[in-house]
């Protein structure tokens, strides 16, 4: 009933939240299959989706049987984020320079890359993905944890045929220019997105609250030991938010939107929303935190 239950649950999230998110986040490796002459076959795509079934169900086992042991630090994911969207920039130069050639039919081993770029896909997850893994590691079963990661795959795959469809239509026409330029831009924001998520930027001192200026608010209670966020589809609200240092502090995050926002990574892990973060006493400064995509920030002021 478990699995039965997770499957059903994992298709309505490919669904309902995770077509939008995921699609945006991983369908620029659809355009790794419009290289050639076989970017025209439907059954590239079809191979693209069989490979991502397939890597998504492993690792749906995997988080089921081992739990959390396996999951990938956002560290990590983010060095995979930038690697991802520097491979999908240079998918999209190369679909851009053959436009209007006669591109010789690709080797045998070509028919490999649709599978294995489907495959790919599971190393970089959008924030729905990890949702949906954060349920295959609270199942604690490997049949359920690959029927949670499955159901979301097939939820997400109309999405994917339409968009390998698509591409596959602009491949070969003058469309295909800017069907490149929108891969290249693609592209860029996943690296910056890997870059965010990796805090590899200088991140400036977070800004003064509205009307507080510099110094402490000086409304009573304001600055408190707990603080609550929103998270929302477009970011967490507010974005930056006041409390004691030198005091124990705990985030509320309140989930208010399902979407990337839904997992936030703080201190170096990954926390499913709604959820109470509790953060030891820390000094005066900025605390940053991200969702689990690297495409919103949020800070902590401590004073």
């Amino acid at each position: 009933m478990q699995t039965l239950t997770l499957l059903a649950g994992g298709v309505a999230a490919g669904l309902l939240a995770g077509t939008a998110t995921c699609t945006a986040a991983q369908g620029g490796l659809l355009v790794g299959l419009t290289d050639g002459r076989r970017g025209h076959d439907p059954a590239l795509v079809g191979w693209f989706l069989a490979g991502r079934l397939v890597s998504y169900t492993a690792a749906g086992a995997l988080l089921g049987l081992l739990g959390s042991a396996v999951s990938l630090p956002p560290q990590a994911r983010a060095v995979l984020l930038v690697m991802a969207g520097i491979t999908v920039v240079g998918f999209a130069i190369r679909l851009m320079r053959r436009t209007g050639c006669s591109a010789p039919e690709p080797p045998p081993s070509s028919r490999y890359r649709a599978p294995l770029l489907g495959a790919a896909t599971i190393l970089v997850p959008c924030g729905v993905t990890l949702g949906v893994e954060m349920i295959a590691v609270s199942s604690g079963s490997p049949l359920a944890g690959a029927a949670a990661m499955a159901g979301f795959v097939l939820g997400t795959a109309p999405a994917f045929a339409l968009l390998g469809y698509v591409l596959r239509r602009v491949s070969r026409t003058r469309l295909a220019r800017w069907a490149g330029l929108v891969a290249v831009g693609a592209g860029l924001w996943t690296v910056g997105a890997g870059v965010n998520l990796g805090g590899w930027l200088a991140v400036p001192a977070a800004p003064a609250l509205s009307g507080t200026g510099p110094s402490r608010p000086e409304a009573p209670g304001y600055v408190t030991d707990t603080v609550t966020v929103y998270a929302t589809r477009d970011g967490y609200r507010p974005s930056t938010v006041t409390a004691r240092a030198g005091v124990p502090v705990q985030v509320v995050f309140k989930l208010v939107d399902r979407g990337c926002t839904g997992t936030v990574a703080i201190g170096g892990r990954d926390v499913a929303l709604p959820a109470t973060v509790r953060l030891p006493p820390q000094p005066a400064g900025s605390l940053r935190y991200v969702c689990g995509m690297g495409m919103y920030t949020g800070f902590i002021h401590f004073s």
